[in-house]
Protein backbone atom coordinates (compact mmCIF):
# COMPACT_ATOMS: atom_id res chain seq x y z
CA UNK A 1 0.00 0.00 0.00
CA UNK A 2 1.17 3.36 -1.05
CA UNK A 3 0.34 6.23 1.31
CA UNK A 4 0.91 9.81 1.12
CA UNK A 5 0.21 12.01 4.75
CA UNK A 6 0.10 15.56 3.25
CA UNK A 7 0.66 17.81 5.85
CA UNK A 8 2.35 21.41 6.87
CA UNK A 9 4.83 20.72 9.15
CA UNK A 10 6.47 17.49 11.14
CA UNK A 11 9.13 18.96 12.66
CA UNK A 12 7.06 20.58 16.18
CA UNK A 13 6.59 19.65 19.46
CA UNK A 14 2.63 19.31 18.56
CA UNK A 15 -0.09 16.56 19.04
CA UNK A 16 -0.62 15.92 15.57
CA UNK A 17 3.27 15.35 14.65
CA UNK A 18 3.69 12.93 17.81
CA UNK A 19 0.66 11.06 16.37
CA UNK A 20 1.51 10.93 13.12
CA UNK A 21 5.00 9.67 14.21
CA UNK A 22 3.39 6.66 16.04
CA UNK A 23 0.65 5.72 13.49
CA UNK A 24 3.02 6.23 10.15
CA UNK A 25 6.05 4.48 11.81
CA UNK A 26 4.00 1.87 13.13
CA UNK A 27 2.31 1.17 9.81
CA UNK A 28 5.57 1.01 7.71
CA UNK A 29 7.38 -0.89 10.04
CA UNK A 30 4.73 -3.45 11.26
CA UNK A 31 1.89 -3.06 8.44
CA UNK A 32 4.55 -2.43 4.97
CA UNK A 33 3.35 0.25 4.11
CA UNK A 34 4.92 2.67 1.89
CA UNK A 35 4.52 5.95 3.77
CA UNK A 36 5.36 9.12 2.05
CA UNK A 37 4.74 12.76 4.14
CA UNK A 38 4.47 16.09 2.55
CA UNK A 39 5.21 19.01 4.26
CA UNK A 40 5.27 22.84 3.04
CA UNK A 41 8.09 25.21 3.45
CA UNK A 42 9.73 23.21 6.40
CA UNK A 43 13.29 23.94 6.65
CA UNK A 44 14.25 22.24 9.93
CA UNK A 45 15.31 18.62 9.14
CA UNK A 46 15.73 17.65 12.81
CA UNK A 47 12.51 16.15 14.23
CA UNK A 48 10.96 16.37 17.50
CA UNK A 49 9.80 12.94 17.29
CA UNK A 50 10.71 9.65 16.50
CA UNK A 51 10.02 8.47 13.07
CA UNK A 52 10.63 5.09 11.32
CA UNK A 53 13.61 5.35 8.79
CA UNK A 54 11.40 3.57 5.74
CA UNK A 55 9.12 6.95 5.84
CA UNK A 56 10.01 9.42 2.17
CA UNK A 57 10.01 12.91 2.95
CA UNK A 58 8.55 15.66 0.51
CA UNK A 59 8.86 19.09 1.15
CA UNK A 60 7.11 22.02 -0.97
CA UNK A 61 8.53 25.54 -1.13
CA UNK A 62 5.78 27.48 -1.71
CA UNK A 63 6.87 31.63 -1.52
CA UNK A 64 5.48 35.24 -2.44
CA UNK A 65 1.81 37.24 -2.14
CA UNK A 66 -0.76 35.00 -1.47
CA UNK A 67 -1.28 34.31 -5.21
CA UNK A 68 1.99 33.23 -6.13
CA UNK A 69 2.28 30.88 -2.59
CA UNK A 70 -0.88 29.16 -3.77
CA UNK A 71 0.46 28.64 -7.14
CA UNK A 72 3.31 27.31 -5.74
CA UNK A 73 1.94 24.79 -3.67
CA UNK A 74 -0.78 23.72 -5.66
CA UNK A 75 1.49 23.05 -8.86
CA UNK A 76 4.39 21.25 -6.57
CA UNK A 77 1.55 18.95 -4.34
CA UNK A 78 0.31 18.33 -8.20
CA UNK A 79 4.31 16.94 -9.21
CA UNK A 80 4.77 15.20 -6.18
CA UNK A 81 1.69 13.16 -6.23
CA UNK A 82 2.03 12.28 -9.91
CA UNK A 83 5.69 11.10 -9.10
CA UNK A 84 3.78 8.91 -6.17
CA UNK A 85 1.05 7.88 -7.31
CA UNK A 86 -0.06 6.65 -4.37
CA UNK A 87 -2.68 4.08 -3.61
CA UNK A 88 -4.52 6.38 -1.21
CA UNK A 89 -4.12 9.69 0.44
CA UNK A 90 -4.73 11.48 3.77
CA UNK A 91 -4.89 15.17 4.61
CA UNK A 92 -3.66 16.13 8.16
CA UNK A 93 -4.07 19.80 7.75
CA UNK A 94 -6.66 21.42 10.46
CA UNK A 95 -6.22 25.46 8.05
CA UNK A 96 -8.45 26.00 5.82
CA UNK A 97 -6.29 24.36 2.37
CA UNK A 98 -6.49 21.38 3.30
CA UNK A 99 -10.18 20.90 3.02
CA UNK A 100 -9.73 21.66 -1.04
CA UNK A 101 -6.97 19.47 -1.75
CA UNK A 102 -9.05 17.10 -3.62
CA UNK A 103 -10.07 20.02 -6.19
CA UNK A 104 -6.19 21.21 -5.94
CA UNK A 105 -5.00 17.64 -6.84
CA UNK A 106 -8.12 16.04 -9.04
CA UNK A 107 -8.72 13.44 -6.24
CA UNK A 108 -6.11 10.69 -8.22
CA UNK A 109 -6.99 7.99 -5.63
CA UNK A 110 -9.23 7.77 -2.47
CA UNK A 111 -8.64 9.88 0.23
CA UNK A 112 -9.07 10.77 3.70
CA UNK A 113 -9.41 13.94 6.13
CA UNK A 114 -8.57 13.76 9.38
CA UNK A 115 -9.81 16.58 11.54
CA UNK A 116 -7.44 16.85 15.01
CA UNK A 117 -9.12 20.16 16.08
CA UNK A 118 -13.02 21.22 16.88
CA UNK A 119 -13.97 23.20 14.76
CA UNK A 120 -14.03 26.14 17.86
CA UNK A 121 -10.03 26.47 16.72
CA UNK A 122 -11.37 29.06 14.71
CA UNK A 123 -12.40 31.37 17.76
CA UNK A 124 -9.19 32.92 19.22
CA UNK A 125 -10.27 34.74 21.64
CA UNK A 126 -12.94 35.30 24.48
CA UNK A 127 -14.97 38.08 22.63
CA UNK A 128 -14.38 38.21 18.87
CA UNK A 129 -15.54 41.12 17.07
CA UNK A 130 -18.57 41.16 14.74
CA UNK A 131 -15.71 41.02 11.71
CA UNK A 132 -14.03 38.16 13.42
CA UNK A 133 -17.95 36.27 13.93
CA UNK A 134 -18.70 36.85 10.11
CA UNK A 135 -15.48 35.45 8.92
CA UNK A 136 -15.45 32.51 11.36
CA UNK A 137 -19.32 31.74 9.53
CA UNK A 138 -17.48 31.92 5.65
CA UNK A 139 -14.49 29.53 7.01
CA UNK A 140 -17.05 27.03 8.20
CA UNK A 141 -18.91 27.22 4.88
CA UNK A 142 -15.89 26.57 2.81
CA UNK A 143 -15.08 24.12 5.38
CA UNK A 144 -18.82 22.60 4.81
CA UNK A 145 -17.95 22.84 1.06
CA UNK A 146 -14.91 21.18 0.76
CA UNK A 147 -15.61 18.68 3.21
CA UNK A 148 -17.97 16.66 1.24
CA UNK A 149 -15.17 15.59 -1.87
CA UNK A 150 -13.68 13.30 0.60
CA UNK A 151 -14.24 9.38 0.83
CA UNK A 152 -13.86 9.70 4.77
CA UNK A 153 -13.84 12.24 6.96
CA UNK A 154 -12.19 11.23 10.18
CA UNK A 155 -12.93 12.91 13.31
CA UNK A 156 -10.84 12.12 17.26
CA UNK A 157 -14.20 11.93 19.17
CA UNK A 158 -18.03 10.82 19.26
CA UNK A 159 -18.34 15.20 20.42
CA UNK A 160 -16.65 15.90 17.16
CA UNK A 161 -19.30 14.22 14.81
CA UNK A 162 -21.93 16.99 16.21
CA UNK A 163 -19.73 19.64 14.30
CA UNK A 164 -20.35 18.09 10.50
CA UNK A 165 -22.72 16.85 8.38
CA UNK A 166 -21.54 15.24 6.32
CA UNK A 167 -22.34 11.45 5.36
CA UNK A 168 -18.66 10.46 4.98
CA UNK A 169 -18.14 10.58 8.73
CA UNK A 170 -15.62 8.29 11.13
CA UNK A 171 -14.18 8.48 14.25
CA UNK A 172 -10.96 6.95 14.97
CA UNK A 173 -9.03 8.36 17.95
CA UNK A 174 -5.23 9.32 18.35
CA UNK A 175 -3.07 6.27 20.03
CA UNK A 176 -1.28 6.27 22.95
CA UNK A 177 2.01 8.17 23.32
CA UNK A 178 3.43 5.08 25.34
CA UNK A 179 1.92 2.92 27.82
CA UNK A 180 5.17 2.19 30.19
CA UNK A 181 5.50 -0.71 32.91
CA UNK A 182 6.14 1.86 35.66
CA UNK A 183 3.68 4.02 36.77
CA UNK A 184 3.33 7.44 39.33
CA UNK A 185 3.47 6.99 42.86
CA UNK A 186 1.11 9.63 42.76
CA UNK A 187 2.81 10.54 45.96
CA UNK A 188 4.56 14.05 44.93
CA UNK A 189 3.15 16.89 45.71
CA UNK A 190 2.91 18.08 41.97
CA UNK A 191 0.33 18.78 39.46
CA UNK A 192 0.93 18.98 35.57
CA UNK A 193 -0.27 20.62 32.69
CA UNK A 194 1.06 19.64 29.38
CA UNK A 195 0.28 22.03 25.69
CA UNK A 196 1.55 25.46 24.29
CA UNK A 197 0.45 28.33 25.70
CA UNK A 198 -2.66 29.59 24.12
CA UNK A 199 -5.99 30.78 24.09
CA UNK A 200 -6.95 27.47 23.43
CA UNK A 201 -5.19 25.58 26.44
CA UNK A 202 -6.92 28.05 28.60
CA UNK A 203 -3.88 28.03 31.09
CA UNK A 204 -5.84 31.63 32.62
CA UNK A 205 -7.96 30.00 33.82
CA UNK A 206 -6.40 27.19 35.07
CA UNK A 207 -3.87 29.70 37.03
CA UNK A 208 -7.42 31.18 38.70
CA UNK A 209 -8.29 28.18 39.52
CA UNK A 210 -4.92 27.17 40.94
CA UNK A 211 -5.00 30.37 43.14
CA UNK A 212 -8.02 28.79 45.16
CA UNK A 213 -5.80 25.05 45.58
CA UNK A 214 -2.87 26.44 46.71
CA UNK A 215 -5.14 28.47 49.53
CA UNK A 216 -5.76 25.26 50.80
CA UNK A 217 -2.18 23.37 49.44
CA UNK A 218 0.43 25.55 49.91
CA UNK A 219 2.95 22.93 49.63
CA UNK A 220 1.96 21.94 46.19
CA UNK A 221 3.00 22.92 42.59
CA UNK A 222 1.71 23.27 39.46
CA UNK A 223 4.22 21.92 36.33
CA UNK A 224 3.06 23.80 32.84
CA UNK A 225 4.99 22.17 29.96
CA UNK A 226 4.52 23.59 26.77
CA UNK A 227 5.11 26.30 24.03
CA UNK A 228 6.60 29.57 25.83
CA UNK A 229 4.04 32.58 24.55
CA UNK A 230 4.90 35.87 25.97
CA UNK A 231 1.60 37.36 24.78
CA UNK A 232 -0.48 35.31 26.83
CA UNK A 233 1.17 37.11 30.03
CA UNK A 234 0.66 34.04 32.43
CA UNK A 235 3.89 35.36 34.60
CA UNK A 236 2.18 37.95 34.88
CA UNK A 237 -1.28 36.49 35.82
CA UNK A 238 0.80 34.37 38.32
CA UNK A 239 2.40 37.34 40.09
CA UNK A 240 -0.98 39.52 40.48
CA UNK A 241 -2.11 35.85 41.99
CA UNK A 242 0.45 35.47 44.19
CA UNK A 243 1.10 32.15 43.11
CA UNK A 244 4.46 32.62 40.85
CA UNK A 245 6.12 30.18 44.02
CA UNK A 246 3.48 27.31 43.37
CA UNK A 247 3.49 27.52 39.24
CA UNK A 248 6.38 26.98 37.31
CA UNK A 249 6.53 27.43 33.27
CA UNK A 250 8.70 24.89 30.90
CA UNK A 251 9.52 24.83 27.18
CA UNK A 252 8.58 21.45 26.01
CA UNK A 253 10.83 18.58 26.62
CA UNK A 254 11.31 15.20 24.74
CA UNK A 255 11.10 12.95 27.86
CA UNK A 256 7.63 14.45 28.95
CA UNK A 257 6.99 10.85 29.75
CA UNK A 258 9.43 11.29 33.14
CA UNK A 259 7.12 14.23 33.98
CA UNK A 260 3.78 12.13 33.84
CA UNK A 261 5.51 9.40 36.07
CA UNK A 262 6.52 12.42 38.46
CA UNK A 263 3.18 13.76 38.81
CA UNK A 264 0.40 12.73 40.73
CA UNK A 265 -2.62 14.40 39.04
CA UNK A 266 -3.09 16.01 35.97
CA UNK A 267 -4.83 19.30 34.62
CA UNK A 268 -6.66 20.10 31.51
CA UNK A 269 -7.67 23.54 31.43
CA UNK A 270 -8.62 24.01 27.22
CA UNK A 271 -11.15 25.97 26.16
CA UNK A 272 -11.72 23.27 23.53
CA UNK A 273 -9.75 20.20 22.32
CA UNK A 274 -9.53 17.65 19.18
CA UNK A 275 -8.93 14.96 21.48
CA UNK A 276 -6.53 15.94 24.71
CA UNK A 277 -3.94 13.42 24.22
CA UNK A 278 -2.30 14.46 27.07
CA UNK A 279 -5.02 12.64 29.12
CA UNK A 280 -4.45 9.74 27.80
CA UNK A 281 -0.84 10.07 28.51
CA UNK A 282 -1.22 10.60 32.00
CA UNK A 283 -3.98 8.27 32.69
CA UNK A 284 -1.34 5.47 31.23
CA UNK A 285 1.05 6.26 33.86
CA UNK A 286 -1.99 5.91 36.34
CA UNK A 287 -2.21 9.35 37.18
CA UNK A 288 -6.13 10.34 37.33
CA UNK A 289 -7.17 13.66 35.31
CA UNK A 290 -9.11 17.18 36.45
CA UNK A 291 -10.66 18.13 33.00
CA UNK A 292 -12.84 20.56 31.95
CA UNK A 293 -15.68 18.87 30.15
CA UNK A 294 -15.01 21.28 27.01
CA UNK A 295 -15.90 20.66 23.30
CA UNK A 296 -14.62 17.50 22.26
CA UNK A 297 -12.30 14.62 23.92
CA UNK A 298 -12.66 15.09 27.79
CA UNK A 299 -15.63 13.27 28.03
CA UNK A 300 -14.75 10.57 25.81
CA UNK A 301 -11.90 9.53 27.56
CA UNK A 302 -12.64 10.36 31.18
CA UNK A 303 -15.74 8.96 32.82
CA UNK A 304 -16.23 11.23 35.71
CA UNK A 305 -15.35 10.35 39.72
CA UNK A 306 -14.27 6.85 38.53
CA UNK A 307 -10.67 7.16 36.24
CA UNK A 308 -10.64 10.77 36.90
CA UNK A 309 -12.78 14.01 37.30
CA UNK A 310 -14.88 16.12 34.56
CA UNK A 311 -15.89 19.54 35.24
CA UNK A 312 -18.33 21.97 33.91
CA UNK A 313 -16.28 23.84 30.83
CA UNK A 314 -15.25 27.29 32.47
CA UNK A 315 -16.05 26.29 35.82
CA UNK A 316 -13.39 28.08 37.67
CA UNK A 317 -13.87 26.63 41.45
CA UNK A 318 -15.38 23.20 40.30
CA UNK A 319 -11.76 22.80 38.67
CA UNK A 320 -10.08 23.70 41.76
CA UNK A 321 -12.54 21.30 43.76
CA UNK A 322 -11.97 18.62 41.60
CA UNK A 323 -7.95 19.23 41.75
CA UNK A 324 -8.25 20.02 45.69
CA UNK A 325 -10.27 16.42 46.13
CA UNK A 326 -7.50 14.41 44.61
CA UNK A 327 -4.88 15.74 46.17
CA UNK A 328 -6.90 15.68 49.71
CA UNK A 329 -7.72 12.04 49.30
CA UNK A 330 -5.27 9.73 48.75
CA UNK A 331 -7.54 6.65 48.63
CA UNK A 332 -9.36 8.51 45.72
CA UNK A 333 -7.01 9.38 43.67
CA UNK A 334 -4.82 5.75 43.81
CA UNK A 335 -8.28 4.46 43.18
CA UNK A 336 -8.92 6.68 39.83
CA UNK A 337 -5.51 6.43 38.49
CA UNK A 338 -5.75 2.98 38.73
CA UNK A 339 -8.78 2.81 36.74
CA UNK A 340 -6.87 5.38 34.15
CA UNK A 341 -4.45 3.05 33.69
CA UNK A 342 -6.61 0.01 32.75
CA UNK A 343 -9.55 2.54 30.53
CA UNK A 344 -7.19 3.55 28.35
CA UNK A 345 -5.28 0.59 26.99
CA UNK A 346 -8.66 0.76 24.70
CA UNK A 347 -5.90 4.01 22.38
CA UNK A 348 -3.08 1.31 22.32
CA UNK A 349 -1.39 1.98 19.36
CA UNK A 350 -1.73 -1.08 17.88
CA UNK A 351 -5.31 -0.86 18.62
CA UNK A 352 -5.52 2.50 16.66
CA UNK A 353 -3.25 1.44 13.92
CA UNK A 354 -5.17 -1.34 12.84
CA UNK A 355 -8.26 0.85 12.37
CA UNK A 356 -6.58 2.83 9.95
CA UNK A 357 -5.15 -0.55 8.17
CA UNK A 358 -8.92 -1.29 8.24
CA UNK A 359 -10.01 1.62 6.30
CA UNK A 360 -7.54 2.03 3.87
CA UNK A 361 -7.86 -1.38 3.09
CA UNK A 362 -11.53 -1.09 2.35
CA UNK A 363 -11.98 2.34 0.28
CA UNK A 364 -8.74 1.01 -2.19
CA UNK A 365 -10.55 -2.40 -2.63
CA UNK A 366 -7.29 -3.91 -1.67
CA UNK A 367 -9.11 -6.44 1.39
CA UNK A 368 -6.88 -9.83 2.31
Amino acid sequence: MRLIYIVNRIDGPGGLERVLSIKASMLADQFGYDIHVVTLNQKNQDLFYDFSSKLTYHNINAKGNPIRHIYQYASGLRNVVKKINPDVIAVCDDGLKGFFVPLIIGKPCPMIYERHVSKNAEIGKENPSFTSRVLTKVKYGLMNFGGRFYDRFVVLTNGNLNEWSFKNLMVIPNPLSFYPDEQSTLQNKKVLAVGKQSFQKGYDRLLDSWKLVVDKHPDWVLDIYGTISKKERLDEQANTLGISENVNFYAPVKNIADKYKEASVYVMSSRYEGFGMVLTEAMAYGVPCVSFDCPYGPSDIISDQNNGVLVENNDIIGLANGINFLIGNNDSRTAMGKNARKDVQRYLPEKITAEWNDLFKKITGKLD
